[in-house]
């Protein structure tokens, strides 16, 4: 069975390098010629036009950068594609342009499988990590077992159509905002005079990681009115950590904007209410 790749990036190049080792034939092509020329060595046949590289293949893979990048592309390769040619895009994307490739890709007979992940390079290259994947059970069903060799897990979201793209994003926002935590928890830690090993050391006996689903069902349960942490308490501590690093000339990326959205629920009333109503007005 031949494969084709179209986008030699970071992931893309290290899933075809994990075919190849495999023994697949896999056919290439990168906007950038010389990085699908680095996988030649490797076996990979690498191809001047996406149109050339999709001959032939039974399944063609697309990691690129955002919803034009895959239209763009999938558009030029489109001569190429085989009748019944199945396209499995593991670009991250917004939800209705993957919604809307599903059904215009089917307009033409083709089956398109959005199917985004939770992986680095490392990830594609070994096989592990998570792959998403939602929509018409037949196409699942079709992908499954290629997708399984590319991932630690696959997960199937179920039937509704960008459901795996919507998820992503919803993963990929979480992993922003944690990032974005963090950066202000050390620049407060090197105010005070501890270092980024200390708070490393502090998560690995109380790993506040591990209170997220009870949080989340706290969040979503709708009942405020019995706090563990005041909104009000949870507010002045917030502007001591704003003050702390401003006296030492520094800046938090975050917090004058969680401060802002604590004031915003302080003024409605909720001062005395547990600090998780500030997501009253948007859990479902």
């Amino acid at each position: 069975m031949v494969k084709a790749f179209l986008g030699m990036g970071l992931l893309g190049s290290n899933f075809v390098t994990a075919m190849l080792e495999k023994g697949d034939k896999v056919r290439v092509w990168n906007r950038s010629p010389e990085k699908a020329a680095a996988l030649e060595h490797l076996g990979a046949e690498v191809f001047a036009t996406p149109a050339r590289a999709v001959q032939g293949a039974a399944f063609v893979h697309v990691t690129l950068k955002d919803d034009q990048s895959v239209d763009e592309v999938l558009a030029a390769a489109e001569t190429g594609l085989q009748p019944g040619a199945v396209i499995i895009d593991h670009t991250t994307t917004t939800k209705e342009g993957a919604i809307a490739r599903t059904a215009a890709w089917k307009e033409k007979g083709f089956t398109y499988m959005h199917a985004p992940v939770f992986m680095g390079p490392a990830n594609a290259r070994e096989g592990s990590g998570y792959m998403l994947v939602s929509g018409s059970r037949a196409a699942v069903e079709k992908v499954s077992p290629l997708l399984e060799k590319m991932t630690g897990q696959l997960v199937d979201l179920g039937p509704e159509e960008g459901k795996a793209a919507a998820m992503k994003l919803i993963g990929n926002c979480f992993l922003v905002a944690f990032t974005a935590g963090l950066r202000d928890t050390f620049a407060l830690a090197g105010v005070l005079g501890q270092t980024t090993r200390d708070v490393g050391s502090l998560f690995e006996i109380w790993n506040p990681a591990q209170m997220l689903p009870a949080r989340i069902r706290r969040m979503s349960g709708g009942d405020y009115s019995k706090p563990s942490w005041e909104l009000a308490m949870a507010r002045k501590d917030t502007q001591i950590f704003i003050d702390t690093v401003q006296q030492q000339g520094g800046h938090l990326a975050i917090m004058p904007a969680i401060a802002a959205l604590m004031d915003e629920w302080i003024a409605k009333g909720f001062g005395g209410n547990d600090w998780n109503v500030i997501a009253k007005d948007v859990v479902r």
